[in-house]
């Protein structure tokens, strides 16, 4: 199968159905899923331990698989904007802070030697428009962008509703800038936080934005940007910032909202907020992107919301921020002597 067909999985390929009732707050929420074509991912229904710790709009989730930890951030009135668990599912703390106005994206960088916290911020008032970072107790370290201020400036750098952002182990940084404001780009930073290219334009055309959502980056020096108002994938050189190609036939229901690598480097997950989807696409080899190839496809509940997603780099788990069900789900990988099937 070379496109995406949701009835042709149905059709053709062998479904495993679950249901999971689960206490949230007052209310319960039956987390019905099926997964559809290669089960490579199951449900963990022990994790976390406590899940009616959830309280607001859960958007982000972030893993550091060194020290087994889980960040999951939300959003909404007089709630912490942080809950963190073990990847075992017990609960060890919170934090709050003043800074954050409308949190959208989040990502663990440094994980070995020095862990932050980054996320980005497309709130309205004072503190929005910023993508910040914080120890991982909460301490807010530094500031991107100019507090309160939209603008599409590079030097010195300001922002309009940054969506996410992606931090090398090199400490480049790639930002996707514009969760519906003015700006349509995405911008890579040096370790020294300088720009060394940017493709800035809104559109339909190659290397043109609308809302780009996500951005992560493959062993292969690639670049992968989920464009979401055009219902599809850009791919760039992460070096030259070239153009490599785009997917989009796999997207023709609904747009990417997330997109991230599996440890093993053989599938690109990609989440679908509309359809309640998430998606284990094909990764290409090195030289060539390609059209996508679903592989699998969890499908969540309606009203689930899948907005952001993040792996477990050791253990290859999935773990989903789900905004309508305002909570986060840990996949763990159907396995045969610790691979993927």
């Amino acid at each position: 199968m070379t496109v995406f067909n949701r009835q042709a999985l149905l059709n053709c390929l062998q479904c495993w159905i679950f249901d999971r009732p689960q206490q949230t707050g007052s209310s319960v929420l039956k987390q019905d899923y099926r997964l559809l074509g290669r089960p490579l991912y199951k449900l963990d229904l022990n994790w976390p331990q406590n899940p009616e710790l959830f309280s607001g709009n859960v958007f982000g989730v972030a893993v550091n698989h060194y020290a087994g930890v889980v960040y999951v951030a939300q959003r909404g009135d007089k709630v912490p904007k942080m809950l963190v668990f073990t990847t075992e599912g017990d609960f060890l703390m919170s934090w709050n802070t003043s800074t954050l106005e409308m949190p959208h994206g989040i990502f663990l960088a440094d994980a070995m030697s020095n862990p932050t916290v980054w996320i980005t911020d497309v709130g309205n008032g004072p503190y929005g428009h910023c993508i910040k970072q914080y120890s991982p107790s909460g301490n807010l370290l530094q500031l991107l962008g100019i507090p309160g201020k939209a603008g599409s400036g590079l030097n010195p750098l300001q922002f309009d509703q940054p969506a996410e952002l992606f931090v090398h182990d090199s400490g480049e940084m790639y930002i996707v800038d514009g969760d519906g404001g003015m700006n349509n780009r995405l911008i890579k930073l040096s370790k020294d936080q300088e720009v060394l290219w940017v493709h800035g334009e809104k559109g339909q055309g190659l290397a043109q934005f609308y809302i780009p959502h996500s951005v992560t980056v493959d062993n292969a020096q690639r670049v992968w940007v989920a464009d979401r108002g055009n219902k599809r994938i850009q791919v760039f050189n992460s070096l030259t910032g070239d153009w490599l190609g785009s997917w989009a036939s796999c997207f023709t229901e609904d747009a990417p909202y997330s997109v991230r690598l599996t440890p093993d480097k053989k599938y690109f997950v990609v989440v679908q907020l509309n359809t309640n989807q998430i998606s284990l696409l094909d990764a290409p080899p090195v030289g060539l992107i390609g059209q996508c190839r679903v592989a699998s496809v969890i499908q969540l509940a309606d009203d689930v919301k899948p907005h952001l997603v993040d792996l477990d780099l050791k253990s290859g788990a999935l773990y989903v921020a789900e905004i309508g069900a305002q909570q986060a789900q840990k996949f763990t990988p159907f396995s045969l002597g610790g691979g993927f099937v």
